[in-house]
């Protein structure tokens, strides 16, 4: 496949993707995330260096977790076998199989590194959490994610296959939870006038106590000034007297039904 027919983006830098062409793989992975999900073309690509210890026969092309997951095993025994002692981050492999934003695209670039002894500019580290949150920041508000949504998109079902204990599963959703409400909340606070937030009592009596602060130091000054009775009309209006006039309530005389 020439050159000129690669996909526009692939999410993976230029030398890179040259450098995939060149080892003329049996496909090119158009969709990185998820053509290097089983570990097929992975194990294609370590077979152009080591093709002793790595032979594509023995690799499964299927897509179901169980194919990913011994494609990835066999691939790591097999990567333990070489001098050089080579080894994959099992969180970056682990996102990989699942189809994590950004994993597969790290992992190929780590790969890369290492085979060629090159290096790249702007490579994101293993920290990353391999979630999509990159991608909704370039979202408008009202396109991002729900609470239930981001749940959906950042935990896959074959992660939950894959780890079946409900209690693990429920923490890895609390934390999506989380961060998620803590970004929205974020937000609210940088950008009230998008969210259309509404001062809450406490701020609304702060703003009045800073109006009648700067009424008290109005009325100090000079009354003559005609400025400065424009500039403390509207406090001096809030704070005008207000006059109270005493009732007095006549209680009829009850007769005591005791006779003495």
């Amino acid at each position: 496949m020439s050159y000129e027919h690669a996909p526009i983006k692939t999410g993976l830098p230029r030398e890179v993707v040259k450098w995939l062409h060149g080892l003329d793989l049996s496909f090119y992975p158009k969709n990185v995330r998820r053509d290097f999900s089983n570990g097929y073309l992975m194990a294609e690509i370590f077979s152009h260096y080591y093709p002793q210890d790595f032979s594509a026969h023995s690799y499964d092309r299927g897509t179901a977790l169980s194919a990913k997951q011994r494609n990835w095993s066999q691939i790591e025994r097999s990567l333990q076998k070489q001098k050089q002692n080579l080894h994959l981050i099992k969180e970056v492999i682990d996102g990989t199989i699942h189809c994590k934003p950004g994993a597969a695209e790290l992992l190929v670039q780590e790969v890369y590194t290492v085979l060629t002894n090159r290096s790249i500019r702007n490579v994101q580290g293993p920290e990353s959490d391999f979630t999509d949150r990159e991608y909704q920041e370039f979202l408008p508000t009202v396109a991002r994610s729900t609470a239930s949504k981001a749940i959906k998109n950042n935990l896959t079902m074959t992660e939950i296959m894959a780890e079946p204990d409900i209690s693990t599963n429920q923490r890895k959703a609390e934390v999506i939870l989380h961060r998620h409400l803590e970004h929205q909340a974020a937000e609210r606070v940088l950008y009230p006038g998008r969210f259309k937030v509404k001062p809450n009592l406490g701020q609304l009596a702060a703003k009045n106590l800073v109006s009648s602060s700067r009424g008290d130091e109005c009325s100090d000054g000079p009354s003559s000034a005609d400025t400065a009775s424009k500039s403390c009309s509207s406090s001096t209006w809030r704070r005008a007297a207000v006059s109270y006039k005493e009732i007095k309530v006549h209680q009829p005389i009850r007769r005591s039904l005791v006779k003495y």
